[in-house]
C-alpha cells in the first residue's frame, strides 16, 4: 500500500478549509483555530498508546495524530507534497 490515503484525506481537509460545511468536524477545528491544541493532545494520546505496547492503540492513535498534524499543515496553507519533498530531501 502506498501513501496515496494521505494525499486523499488532505484534499478533503483542504476542501473543508476552502468550503466550511457545518456538520463537519474538520471544518469546526479549522474554523476554532484549535488545529495546534488539537495536534498536542493527540501527540499526548499517541506517547501513552506506544507506552501501552498495545499495537492496535498505537495504531489508532497514529492515525488521529497524523490527520491532525495535516489539519494544522492545511490551516497555515502549508502543503502535504511540500513536506514530502522535504523528506525526500533529508534521505539524499
Amino acid at each position: 500500500m502506498g501513501t496515496e490515503i494521505l494525499d486523499e484525506v488532505f484534499a478533503v481537509i483542504e476542501d473543508r478549509r476552502d468550503n466550511p460545511r457545518s456538520d463537519s468536524y474538520t471544518s469546526r477545528i479549522l474554523r476554532s483555530e484549535r488545529a495546534l491544541a488539537k495536534v498536542d493532545e493527540e501527540a499526548e494520546e499517541f506517547i501513552n498508546a506506544v507506552e501501552s505496547g498495545e499495537k492496535e492503540k498505537i495504531v489508532y492513535e497514529a492515525a488521529d495524530l497524523l490527520f491532525h498534524i495535516m489539519v494544522a499543515l492545511a490551516a497555515k496553507g502549508v502543503k502535504l507534497a511540500e513536506v514530502m519533498d522535504e523528506l525526500k530531501r533529508r534521505r539524499k
